[in-house]
């Protein structure tokens, strides 16, 4: 296994993760469940911390791509910005859900913060993704 299979295999978890994370924090918030709240900001936290290894395998993959015959590298360096972008809208999506997590009173606005934060997250890691595709699956671009 190479780091662009690497990084294909961890890709979609940040994108995924934060996915569900909004969704989750959303009920949480719209039935004001502290439990669901909670699982909300726990993976919204797990999506930021499984970001990084698939941002640092990025570099590698992107090695790889430029030996192949027909990559762009224009279509690279796109999905780079773009990854880069999400990474740290979802970093600070998990600083926000990790001090909602520590908070002891008044986790709502923190809460509300980490949903905004994710909604920008998946987003733009939505556009990293697709992208990313590009790079290799010419019937996406």
């Amino acid at each position: 296994m190479n780091e662009a299979h690497l990084h294909l295999l961890l890709n979609h978890t940040p994108i995924l993760g934060s996915l569900f994370g909004l969704l989750v924090l959303a009920a949480g918030l719209y039935k004001a469940n502290s439990t669901l709240v909670r699982t909300g900001l726990v993976t919204l936290l797990a999506a930021a911390v499984l970001c990084l290894p698939t941002q640092l395998s990025g570099e590698g993959a992107e090695q790889v791509a430029k030996g192949i015959p027909g990559v762009r590298l224009q279509l690279i360096k796109a999905h780079e910005q773009a990854a880069e972008l999400g990474f740290w809208a979802l970093e600070l999506t998990g600083a926000a859900a990790l001090l909602g997590l520590m908070a002891r009173h008044r986790t709502r606005p923190l809460a509300l913060a980490a949903l905004l934060g994710a909604i920008l997250s998946v987003g733009l890691l939505a556009r990293a993704g697709n992208l990313g595709g590009q790079i290799r699956h010419s019937e996406i671009r």
